[in-house]
């Protein structure tokens, strides 16, 4: 839907020109940004998903966000580029499909961030101003459109929906689809959909562990933000810890806590449950069969989560090697950080330069480095 003033608020030359694009030349292009006007081959759409939102199943779809289309790279890499808030969609649901400035540069601001930090992400390549207004709990606020850059849009949710209208053939084609854009290692796999389910399920236990290793808070972990590529996907209501405190939400919905920072892998596990639940169906053609090595596979969550968790985290402790006795050293530091009210971040540069008021606790720190035969100077640059 057109806007009455488009204009170009920031534009991110560095993943434009990775994208394969003239950056001067998207520079003099605000109108597309904003959505007035399309580029060559778009043919825009709103995609279709289902979803749980705080644990209550509901149907979805894109409600502010339309698919352009995909940008080959010169690497030959495929991705979607996507205008969030460039009007209404068939799933708008009465909403007005529009954006606020605020908003649309926070997620620009933190997307490229994570991606810095190297964790994977969805990411961000400009925000351009409407020149007209949306009218929010605030009051009235100036619109903005985001146009945002994702391995694919492809989730939980959209396996929910194909599911949901029992349409076994979807199904097929949307997991071989999602085998050949993102696991194409796994084509041609006796089991497509078991394939799938257990290297999406490795994926976000990956992700997650990243996420807890920054003291990333996502805020609304709903099976429609989890994104079968295995990126961080939707910045709505999130935030980096200060304070460190596993039960910390971020969310003014979430007054009972369902995604708090220390509650992220238990969802992320549940919301693994729910993608299963949807590939049931061409799981096995024997539903006992079916459950049985659907459930095999979510069993194993929490130890590919446990793994990577710990690998990042010793990596924050400067740790090189692996002792039976490492968990026990990094829960007992979170747990002297939350009786203390402790900055998370802060806390871990501290360590950098050896400063902690907990003597007892670095001092089984130095003892557990000094078991190693890299030197102070390698367990600090790994830390940082």
């Amino acid at each position: 839907t057109p806007v009455k003033e488009p204009r170009l608020l920031i534009l991110n030359e560095a993943l434009a020109s990775e994208l394969g694009l003239d950056a001067e030349a998207m520079r003099q292009r605000a109108a597309v940004f904003a959505g007035n006007e399309l580029p060559s081959g778009a043919k825009p759409l709103a995609q279709a998903y289902a979803g749980h939102q705080f644990g209550n199943f509901t149907g979805l779809g894109d409600g502010r966000a339309l698919l352009l289309g995909e940008q080959i790279t010169p690497e030959c890499r495929r991705f979607d580029i996507q205008l969030k808030g460039a009007g209404p969609t068939p799933f708008s649901r009465g909403g007005d499909g529009r954006a606020a400035i605020g908003p649309m540069l926070r997620e620009y601001v933190i997307s490229e961030a994570m991606h810095a930090l190297g964790i994977p992400t969805t990411r961000s390549l400009a925000v351009a101003a409407t020149g007209e207004a949306v009218f929010r709990k605030q009051g009235l606020l100036p619109g903005a459109v985001l146009t945002r850059v994702a391995a694919s849009h492809i989730r939980v949710g959209t396996f929910q929906w194909a599911a949901a209208h029992q349409d076994l053939a979807a199904l097929r084609v949307l997991t071989e689809h999602t085998l050949e854009r993102h696991y194409p290692e796994l084509l041609g796999a006796e089991n497509p959909a078991l394939s799938l389910l257990e290297a999406a399920l490795k994926r976000q236990a990956s992700l997650i562990a990243r996420w807890m290793q920054v003291g990333f808070i996502h805020g609304v972990m709903n099976t429609d933000n989890v994104a079968l590529s295995g990126e961080t996907i939707d910045y709505g209501p999130c935030a980096f810890m200060d304070e460190y405190d596993p039960k910390t939400t971020f969310s003014s919905i979430d007054r009972r806590g369902r995604y708090a920072f220390g509650n992220q892998p238990q969802i992320a596990q549940w919301n693994a449950a729910r993608l299963a639940e949807a590939l049931l169906p061409i799981l096995h053609p024997d539903e006992k069969k079916a459950l049985e090595l659907a459930n095999g596979l979510i069993e194993k969550f929490a130890d590919f989560f446990q793994h990577d968790w710990l690998t990042v985290m010793r990596a924050k402790l400067g740790l090189f090697t692996t002792e039976a006795e490492d968990r026990s050293l990094i829960q007992d530091l979170l747990n002297w950080m939350q009786a203390k009210k402790a900055d998370y971040t802060l806390t871990f540069a501290a360590l950098t330069k050896g400063h902690l008021e907990s003597n007892e606790w670095q001092t089984r720190w130095q003892q557990r480095l000094s078991r190693q035969t890299q030197s102070r100077d390698e367990a600090v640059a790994l830390m940082r």
